[in-house]
């Protein structure tokens, strides 16, 4: 059995979708503004804006923004294969990985946060805050492609609510 700690959480879900619909939900601003993200910007190695429904590679930086959230995310994506494997510098300098396996019926995505530093605002900030969070997001990609509705917050301002990011299930 594989052994749990601070420094990495592993996340897995079914989804009935196919995998190219996954891959372009995760690998395009297009796919992954349709059920993550307000807003998403991809540069390319030589700084250039990627189209919305161009594919990431490895070399781009992104910019991410969230509803309810003022903040960015800025990181770089480390691996796109075009297929089913994406790994991105996320919540620097830990890293996340998504992989894609189709199972026939349904595709399974597993969804790898790693190298997570272990000091404790790492730990509540990193891996709870994130854990909690990409427990919502994938089930909300879930609800999206399967059944075509959101269940992200989007019509009331959280942003004032000071704990918000913790205490909202659907940030």
């Amino acid at each position: 059995m594989e052994k749990l700690s601070f420094d990495s959480f592993t996340k897995k879900i079914y989804i009935k979708a196919s995998l190219e619909k996954l891959y372009w939900s995760w690998a395009t601003a297009e796919g992954i503004t349709s059920w993550f993200l307000r807003k998403a910007q991809y540069l390319d190695t030589d700084g250039q804006l990627r189209s919305p429904d161009e594919e990431i590679q490895a070399g781009d930086s992104y910019i991410w923004e969230w509803h309810n959230w003022d903040g960015q995310e800025k990181g770089t994506i480390l691996q796109a294969n075009g297929i089913n494997f994406i790994e991105i510098l996320f919540a620097a300098p830990s890293k996340v990985s998504v992989t894609l396996e189709d199972s026939g019926t349904a595709v399974l995505v597993t969804l790898k946060q790693y190298d997570i530093p272990t000091d404790e605002k790492s730990m509540l900030d990193i891996h709870h805050g994130c854990s909690n969070g990409w427990t919502f997001w994938l089930a909300n990609l879930k609800a999206y492609l399967e059944h075509g509705i959101l269940l992200n917050e989007t019509e009331f301002d959280l942003k004032e609510i000071p704990l918000a990011g913790f205490q909202f299930v659907n940030m």
